[in-house]
């Protein structure tokens, strides 16, 4: 059996169920009493962590989620296509288990402000500006947690919450879903590319891929922006990967599709240890 994280209902179910329960007890422990979940914010990928924020729906009907893709390709905004440098997360296709009817927004990040974020949070210079910035040195010794997609997820956070125009009590989740660990030779060829990092280029990182994003390249979408999006999973799953015309349908139109997916939790948790007391590893 070949598993395929873009159509394997397990990679949701998990994401649902585990990821979403996380943010739910990271919320109780953070959430003020005025404080409202606004939204999530996440880079499709293979859609299993955008699963979290179907959870966080059931939890708060009127949040709102985001899903967001790189702008040099940019699939679910535009029907495009292309090239991109924003590692670890999808492109060219919607995944099978996006649930795109639950989603509300499409973001598209420019790569440019992935990569020089990267400089920015992991040079030493870059560091030390934004100390000088106010930025808590406790967190800026923390960025190299933020790998490409998690920058990504970060910056879509930060569009959606321009969009909405949050204020201090609004809150918008979103998973640091890689590290610096992966990319360590990226640093070394901006370096060639560009030369040692300044703080002039801080500066100016900072001031135009921080500070300065914005709220273009975003779409809120209504009900025929979703359709749209979602009618784009048929040409990769119903024609070339043997998905069905009724499955698809039944994405969009049965009430009960993505509902009655978490309900297998228990029947599965007692499947894996039942296997795991086979395999004697409940001794």
């Amino acid at each position: 059996m070949i598993f395929n994280q873009f159509e394997e209902f397990g990679n949701y179910l998990w994401h649902y169920t585990v990821t979403g329960q996380a943010f739910e007890e990271m919320l109780k422990l953070t959430m003020r009493p005025n404080d409202n979940l606004r939204g999530s914010a996440f880079t499709t990928g293979s859609a299993g962590t955008i699963a979290s924020g179907d959870y966080l729906k059931h939890l708060f009907p009127a949040s709102k989620i985001a899903a967001s893709e790189a702008l040099q390709c940019p699939t679910l905004l535009q029907n495009g296509f292309g090239a991109h440098r924003i590692e670890g997360i999808g492109d060219k296709h919607v995944p099978w288990i996006h649930n795109v009817k639950n989603s509300d927004m499409v973001v598209a990040i420019d790569d440019n402000a992935v990569v020089h974020l990267m400089r920015l949070f992991n040079e030493p210079v870059g560091r030390a500006y934004l100390v000088k910035q106010g930025v808590p040195e406790a967190i800026v010794n923390q960025l190299d947690l933020l790998g490409f997609s998690g920058i990504a997820n970060m910056l879509s956070a930060i569009k959606m919450a321009k969009y909405y125009e949050m204020g201090d009590s609004d809150i918008v989740v979103t998973v640091l879903t890689d590290s610096m660990q992966l990319y360590a030779s990226r640093i070394k060829e901006m370096r060639a590319e560009e030369g040692e990092y300044t703080e002039a280029m801080a500066a100016a990182d900072f001031a135009r891929y921080l500070l300065g994003e914005s709220t273009d390249n975003l779409l809120e979408l209504s009900y025929v922006d979703r359709k749209r999006v979602h009618n784009l999973k048929y040409y990769t799953w119903v024609e070339q990967q043997g998905k069905t015309y009724d499955e698809i349908q039944a994405q969009w139109y049965d009430p009960d599709y993505w509902t009655d997916i978490p309900k297998q939790v228990g029947e599965i948790d007692a499947m894996i240890e039942e296997f795991n007391q086979e395999v004697g590893l409940l001794k």
